[in-house]
């Protein structure tokens, strides 16, 4: 650390005050708006403010506008700032900058601190931290016109994150209400008539996947054999089925590897988890843009070269809530998809290949847009992890830095 960075105890008076929260009584809670917003722990957080979901009338602990929340109970560390007065469940810590203390450094100081309190934290069922750790935590620690421009910078970056964020979610939702429109309605302006799986235009028809797709089946090859393990084929678990298209896999295969046990899908299949805890809240579906190999928890959907595997993916997507519908838990209680509802599974199908054709051109489009907010928020989430790290240990400095490109910060706290 600097010379000019320095370490003080956060229990020190000159530099915080400590607020432990208190669970007030369960008739002080109501979602009426009766009282101040009260916060219990992490799941109240946003990207760097707190939104209310209940509020308290009888509130014993409370956190003014400025303090930095901290959740102390199972997650530990992560942290907020509050917007205004509000009341404080066991779960979180105010933490009132003190008079030597800019409020935003201090909150990005306890930010970089998670990992010092994340390994302090104690508890056999949940990880917490006391009064005391709080205390004897050290922080960095710089005059304060230099605190107050480390807290500037790292919140300009934030408030940039967070407009990516919120770029990448208003393009998912416009390509979602894109897909009802064209799954329902078509390119040609046709009449509507309605199908066992609603409405779609004159000419389309439901078609199963099984009349449109093979469907192939998938294995893991045995841990136990390294070569199986040591080559570069992709092999797709429900972990990597996160994006519309993939073009590579966590784990990789050998020939060997899918000969031995799995099963290689051809460039433009669809691979559809039908088996595990991601599709609790989604279908993981997607289209591969290279050869890939499957375990034995995901489909393969191969085309019979009707439609493109593309064209497949966002019909099989935008009628995801029918297919969602069919899951049955196992005995073990994995959300599983049955081979049957999954071949018997309909999806509208336009009888002119060019407007299925179009179609992947338009969402195509739009998936381009999300992945280059994706990207964009990919590269400020590294440079702020970067500039945290370095500004807070003292390897760079404010002065050091060009900041140009970033826009002014907010002037709201």
């Amino acid at each position: 650390m600097s010379e000019s960075l320095q370490t003080r105890s956060l229990g020190e008076p000159s530099v915080a005050e400590v607020i432990l929260g208190q669970s007030p009584p369960s008739s002080a809670y109501n979602d009426a708006e009766d009282g101040l917003p009260f916060f219990q722990g992490k799941a109240d957080f946003g990207l760097m403010h707190p939104t209310p979901r209940m509020w308290c009338n009888a509130g014993q602990k409370f956190a003014k506008a400025g303090d930095v929340l901290m959740s102390v109970r199972a997650p530990v560390g992560d942290v907020n700032i509050a917007t205004g007065d509000c009341v404080i469940g066991r779960g979180i810590a105010a933490v009132r900058a003190g008079a030597e203390v800019d409020p935003w450094f201090l909150y990005f100081a306890l930010l970089h601190s998670k990992p010092i309190l994340e390994a302090r934290a104690t508890g056999s069922t949940f990880a917490s931290v006391n009064k005391t750790t709080l205390h004897e935590l050290e922080i960095p620690f710089a005059k304060h016109p230099e605190q107050t421009a480390i807290g500037s910078v790292l919140r300009l970056v934030v408030e940039k994150l967070g407009q990516e964020g919120q770029a990448v979610d208003t393009a998912q939702e416009l390509k979602r209400a894109t897909m009802r429109e064209l799954f329902t309605r078509g390119l040609r302006g046709e009449a509507q008539k309605d199908t066992e799986i609603g409405l779609v235009p004159e000419s389309w028809a439901p078609r199963t996947i099984l009349e449109l797709c093979e469907i192939w089946s998938g294995g893991t090859p045995r841990k136990s054999v390294a070569e199986y393990w040591s080559g570069d084929i992709p092999w797709v678990s429900g972990k990597d089925l996160k994006l519309p298209a993939l073009d590579d896999a966590i784990d990789h295969v050998s020939a060997e590897g899918v000969e031995a046990a799995s099963r290689l899908a051809p460039q433009g299949a669809v691979l559809l988890l039908v088996r595990g805890m991601g599709l609790a809240k989604d279908l993981p579906v997607a289209v591969i843009n290279r050869p890939m190999a499957f375990n034995q928890d995901v489909k393969a959907l191969v085309s019979r070269g009707v439609y493109s595997g593309q064209f497949l993916r966002s019909a099989i997507y935008a009628g995801k809530d029918r297919l969602l519908s069919q899951i049955v838990p196992s005995a073990h209680g994995t959300m599983t998809l049955n081979l049957n509802d999954v071949e018997t599974f309909k999806i509208a199908c336009p009888t002119d290949p060019d407007e299925a054709a179009e179609i992947v051109t338009i969402l195509d489009a739009l998936d381009r847009k999300i992945a280059l907010h994706r990207q964009k928020r990919a590269v400020l989430e590294e440079l702020f992890q970067s500039l945290l790290h370095k500004l807070m240990t003292g390897e760079i400095c404010v002065a050091d830095l060009d900041l140009s490109a970033l826009p002014p910060a907010s002037a709201t706290a």
